[in-house]
C-alpha cells in the first residue's frame, strides 16, 4: 500500500482508533499530542447501536470497554428544595456502552503503543504540501515529511486551522457553554440536576463530578486558563439556588476545571490534498451525544478506504467523505444540547421535564438515536 507514513494529530479516541487500523494495514504511524501525557479520567463517553458495537468488536476492544463501562445511571431532576421533579434515565444519557473518556483512550493507547510512535507534549506548527508528501514542523520536534496527515484533534482542531483556514470559518457557536469540574465535597449519593432559566447545574452524573451548562453571548478567554474558567463560572452562577453556592465554592478550590463552548463544525469536505480530518475536527457537535461513536466508525472507514484504494489518498478520501457525510448528519442537525439541558424559560424547563415523564416520547427519542447510530453500511475491509 502506498502512502504508508502517516501523522495523526490527537491522542484521545479517534486518533488512536485510526492508528490501530493503519498499523494493522502495514502503515508507519506517528501520533502527536499536545498534552504532556495520556489524559486519564474525564467525562463519560458512550457508544450506541449495532454499528458502533460491530466496529468495537472488529477493533478487538469490545470486551475491554465492557469491563470498564460505567453503566449509565439515572439522574434526578430536582427543584430548589431537592424534591424530585423527573428522572433522566441512564439509557438516555449513556447509550449502550458508557465509559470514561480517559479509560477509552488508555485502552486504545495500550493496543497501539507497541506498533505506533507516540509523541506527547508537542504540536504541529505548519503544514506544507509537496508533490510527494506533507512537510511538517513542530513546536519541539525536528521537522519531518509524511505521506498523509490526519487531524483528530477535536472541535478546536489545530490541523484544520493550518490546512483549511481559521476556526471561525467552520465552527458555529450555539449560544451555550458547558463546564466539567472535579469537585470535592458531599453533594449526596444520587446524581441530580437543577435548572433555573438559562442555567443548569448537576452533580454525580455521567459527565463529571460537577457539570454545568449555561446560555451566554460569545466569550473571549484563554481555553487553557483555569483561573479564568472559574471566574466565568462563578459569575454565570451567581445568585442561583439549590446547592449551587456550595458548588461554586468547590469550583474555586478545584484543580481540574474545563470550560468550552457548545459549538458545531460545518464543513463542505473533510479532506484537502494529503490532509484529512476525523471525528470532532470534521463533524463535531459539542454534547451532541455521538462524538465518540462517530470517531471510531470514521476511523474504521478512513483506514479501510485507504486499504481498499491501495493507499491512493485521493480515491480513499473521496469515498470516506461520501460515506461519513450521511452517517455524521446527526452531528450536523442535532444542535439543541444547550437549550435542552438549560432551557431559557421556566416553561421550557417544565416541558423538558414532562418529556421524561412520557414513556412514549422518551421511547421515540431513544428509537431515533438508535436509527442515527446505525445509518451506515459497514464494509468488511
Amino acid at each position: 500500500m502506498q502512502n504508508t507514513n502517516v501523522l495523526i494529530s490527537g491522542a484521545s479516541i479517534g486518533g488512536p482508533a485510526l492508528a490501530l487500523w493503519l498499523a494493522r494495514y502495514g502503515c508507519n504511524v506517528t501520533v502527536v499530542e499536545k498534552a504532556p501525557s495520556l489524559r486519564l479520567g474525564g467525562q463519560a463517553v458512550d457508544f450506541k447501536g449495532e454499528t458502533q458495537r460491530t466496529v468495537l468488536t472488529r477493533m478487538g476492544v469490545l470486551k475491554d470497554v465492557e469491563a470498564l463501562q460505567t453503566g449509565g445511571a439515572d439522574q434526578e431532576i430536582v427543584n430548589a428544595d431537592g424534591r424530585r421533579l423527573a428522572v433522566m434515565p441512564g439509557e438516555f444519557t449513556g447509550g449502550d456502552l458508557e465509559i470514561r473518556r480517559g479509560d477509552m483512550s488508555k485502552i486504545l493507547y495500550e493496543k497501539t503503543a507497541a506498533t505506533c510512535e507516540y509523541v506527547f507534549g508537542d504540536s504541529i506548527t505548519s503544514l506544507t504540501e509537496t508533490e510527494g508528501g506533507v512537510h511538517v514542523t513542530f513546536e519541539r520536534s525536528a521537522p519531518r515529511t509524511f505521506d498523509l496527515v490526519v487531524g483528530a484533534d477535536g472541535i478546536h482542531s489545530n490541523v484544520r486551522r493550518l490546512a483549511f483556514g481559521p476556526e471561525s470559518d467552520y465552527v458555529r457557536f450555539l449560544g451555550h457553554y458547558y463546564a466539567l469540574v472535579d469537585v470535592e465535597g458531599d453533594f449526596g449519593p444520587v446524581a441530580r440536576m437543577y435548572n433555573e432559566p438559562g442555567r443548569m447545574a448537576a452533580v454525580g452524573g455521567p459527565k463529571a463530578p460537577a457539570f454545568f451548562v449555561f446560555g451566554s453571548e460569545p466569550l473571549e478567554y484563554d481555553r487553557y486558563d483555569q483561573s479564568r474558567h472559574k471566574d466565568i463560572l462563578t459569575r454565570a452562577y451567581a445568585g442561583m439556588g439549590w446547592q449551587v453556592p456550595a458548588l461554586m465554592e468547590a469550583v474555586r478550590r478545584s484543580t481540574d476545571v474545563y470550560l468550552d463552548s457548545i459549538s458545531m463544525v460545518r464543513m463542505d469536505r473533510y479532506s484537502k490534498g494529503r490532509v484529512v480530518l476525523l471525528g470532532d475536527a470534521a463533524y463535531g457537535n459539542t454534547l451532541g451525544g455521538f462524538g465518540s461513536g462517530l470517531a471510531v466508525v470514521g476511523a474504521y472507514v478512513l483506514a479501510g478506504e485507504l486499504k481498499r484504494a491501495g493507499g491512493d489518498h485521493r480515491v480513499a478520501f473521496a469515498h470516506y467523505d461520501e460515506l461519513m457525510r450521511t452517517y455524521s448528519k446527526v452531528a450536523r442537525s442535532g444542535n439543541n444540547a444547550g437549550s435542552f439541558l438549560a432551557p431559557a424559560t421556566r416553561r421550557g424547563i417544565r416541558m423538558r421535564n414532562w418529556m421524561f415523564k412520557s414513556s412514549f416520547l422518551l421511547g421515540l427519542m431513544l428509537k431515533m438515536t438508535d436509527k442515527f447510530a446505525t445509518r451506515i453500511q459497514l464494509r468488511d475491509y
